[in-house]
């Protein structure tokens, strides 16, 4: 009996490659252009999460995709590829570069934004209002930064 690994063998990989990364459905990309930013100082914080709870500070989610991108020129946001399912986004324009969200009086003093421009209502929105679908097309989303002080 004759071994035949070539082309078979590779298709075979190539057909077990979503089990073994643990793919279980339709990925698409997930991508976010920053507008609004009144300066070109420090970073944006970015945070992707499906879970309502850890909604909008993703630090407790360990599924969390998080970005940190200078806040220079053209921000633009890119997730990589997500499995389908519902998520929300929260951004923070850390103009001081201290990896969080500084604020005066419960305030924020820096900026903040939310997929689908969530409305901020005394405090952060919830899940659900900023949350959106990702299926099997790509998402691309514009999110406004906003300033209170």
């Amino acid at each position: 009996m004759r071994h035949r690994s070539g082309r078979f063998g590779a298709l075979t990989l190539l057909a077990a490659a979503p089990i073994v990364l643990g793919a279980t459905g339709p990925q698409s990309d997930v991508s976010a252009a920053v507008t609004g930013l009144r300066s070109a100082k420090g970073q944006i914080l970015a945070c992707l999460t499906a879970d309502p709870q850890t909604f909008p500070n993703c630090d407790k989610d360990p599924k969390a995709r998080k970005l940190t991108i200078p806040a220079q020129g053209e921000v633009r946001l890119d997730f990589g590829s997500v499995p389908e399912g519902r998520y929300a986004i929260s951004l923070v324009h850390d103009e001081n570069g201290n990896g969080k969200l500084d604020t005066a009086l419960m305030i924020p003093r820096e900026g903040f934004g939310f997929s689908r421009d969530a409305p901020v209502r005394m405090g952060p929105p919830r899940f659900d209002k900023a949350a959106f679908d990702v299926g099997d097309q790509n998402t691309r989303m514009a999110i406004k930064m906003r300033y209170l002080l």
